[in-house]
């Protein structure tokens, strides 16, 4: 049903038509050799009689089982889902897609035809060639589009406006976004950043004068703000939100406003103006607390209000998906890193810092697992996105990290330790219970994404950091959500009519609400 949903003709007809006709040369090619070898090892007589069976078997029944190959290929995804696999793992698949297709051809072949079978050699000459010639131009393809970019030497009237070119990035000043900005604007893309500057805009302050560069100040719960800078967009990245657990909890109202009832909001007012990819920042605290490795299809189990709010922000999108409209939920690990607005309440980068300026960390239940990704990878995980087709992301979830990037926090000291050799390390107990282990399996073979920083490369740069002066004091409110928002509150609504609007998105699915009871 999914490839039925996701299968566009005009996308795919020519990729059709295309593998329709290797199998048809494959054929051809298996009759060629089979004939030459018979010419070599028996009298040109016999081998005459074999073209004619061969000739005979093309015609009468080959070609109506041919038909078979493209039913099989629709079905095994070619032309939706695995059109986003990448490397040895599309080879893998594709290879897979052809060995059903001739043992279904086989199978068909005795049923419909049994007295007239191809000769063995034949049908195995055929399945070879088959394989060998399919999957060889799907990794050609793959290797040209590598080096090569394809594009219009005139544009048409109008493409500008449709070609993906123009991104909103809602909280572009953050951690994340300030990165994700300026990783956009080399690529080329136009971006817009709808921020309230809570945090200031030290972050982008360099970007101003950028020819595509577009700064909104704006709260994501006004509604004619949002409005504005949806205006003339073609794809939308999220990551506006009050992050972690602490500062949820200092404003529980504040937080279900801008993390779940303004989603629900931007939802509407980005459908209304067409605009088909829609990109969200969720968590991989979602899962909560388990003992199995968790992937896209395991339960969620919040145990935070964050984490409640991503989940049930998660729901509105999979219930808005449509042909029309294409949401992704990226469910991030743990990030550490140094960025453009750096951020201390997070685990890795603030035990770094207090190895570094204090010589001594203190781990809280050492045994529990999480998964980490580099806040840089995380930008390239949402270019990947951007880039893939929104008929085959949309609706789908994606666990963003690496498999390679689990540990346990007593691990993630030692590692630390290891750079800060002097560090003193205390293990105390709390009554946290995150515990989670992730698989990251999806986000590489369908969107060919792995880490390139490792833990060990982040905590050695963000010693650089400190050690350059780039940060002199890592206590300083402005590193640290929960903090900040304590000293300087968060903002009510900016009207009246806004604070009504998110009241009424606020109200949770009633899926979430049982899950949550």
């Amino acid at each position: 049903m999914n490839t039925k949903r996701h299968f566009k003709i005009s996308e795919s007809l020519l990729r059709l038509l295309a593998d329709f006709a290797m199998i048809h040369l494959s054929m051809l090619a298996a009759i060629a050799v089979s004939v030459w070898v018979e010419l070599h090892i028996a009298t040109p007589g016999t081998a005459r009689k074999l073209a004619a069976v061969y000739f005979s078997y093309y015609v009468k029944r080959f070609v109506l089982l041919s038909l078979l190959f493209p039913m099989v290929f629709l079905l095994h995804g070619f032309y939706t889902r695995s059109r986003l696999y990448t490397s040895r793992y599309k080879v893998l698949i594709t290879m897979q897609g052809v060995t059903v297709a001739f043992l279904a051809f086989v199978v068909a072949n005795f049923l419909l035809f049994r007295k007239e079978l191809i000769p063995r050699r034949g049908a195995v000459l055929f399945a070879c060639f088959a394989i060998i010639s399919i999957s060889f131009a799907r990794v050609a393809k793959g290797i040209f589009l590598r080096y090569f970019q394809i594009s219009p030497r005139f544009p048409e009237n109008g493409a500008a406006a449709s070609n993906g070119n123009h991104v909103l990035v809602v909280g572009g000043a953050g951690y994340i976004g300030s990165l994700l900005v300026r990783r956009l604007l080399d690529m080329g893309k136009s971006v817009r950043v709808l921020d309230s500057l809570v945090y200031g805009d030290e972050a982008i302050q360099s970007l101003r004068n950028h020819p595509r560069f577009e700064l909104m100040t704006g709260d994501c719960r006004d509604i004619q703000r949002v409005v504005s800078a949806v205006r003339d967009i073609d794809s939308i990245v999220h990551l506006a939100a009050i992050v972690g657990d602490p500062a949820c909890e200092q404003d529980r109202q504040s937080a279900l406003e801008i993390n779940y009832a303004a989603t629900r909001m931007m939802i509407e007012i980005a459908k209304g103006h067409g605009v088909r990819q829609f990109v969200f920042a969720s968590s991989c605290s979602v899962y909560g607390s388990t003992e199995y490795i968790a992937d896209e299809k395991a339960r969620v189990s919040p145990i935070s209000l964050y984490a409640q709010t991503k989940v049930d922000s998660e729901h509105a999108l999979i219930e808005a998906a449509s042909d029309s409209f294409s949401p992704v939920i990226l469910r991030f690990a743990t990030v550490f890193g140094h960025s453009w607005r750096p951020r201390f309440d997070l685990v890795v980068n603030l035990l770094t810092a207090k190895a570094f300026q204090e010589s001594v960390i203190t781990i809280f239940n050492g045994e529990q697992w999480r998964p980490f990704i580099h806040v840089r990878d995380v930008t390239e995980a949402i270019v990947k996105v951007l880039a893939a087709s929104p008929s085959i992301t949309g609706g789908q979830i994606y666990n963003v990290g690496d498999s390679r990037s689990n540990y346990t926090l007593s691990q993630v000291a030692e590692k630390i330790r290891a750079h800060f050799p002097g560090t003193r390390v205390e293990h105390v107990e709390n009554s946290d219970k995150r515990n989670y282990r992730v698989s990251f399996e999806k986000v590489k073979q369908q969107l060919g994404f792995e880490r390139s920083i490792d833990l060990d490369e982040g905590i050695a740069e963000l010693h650089e950091a400190f050690a350059s002066g780039a940060v002199l004091d890592y206590a300083d409110v402005r590193y640290h959500n929960q903090k900040f928002l304590q000293r300087s509150g968060i903002l009510p609504p900016p009207h009246e009519l806004d604070g009504e609007v998110m009241a009424a998105f606020a109200k949770r699915p009633m899926t979430s609400a049982a899950a949550a009871s």
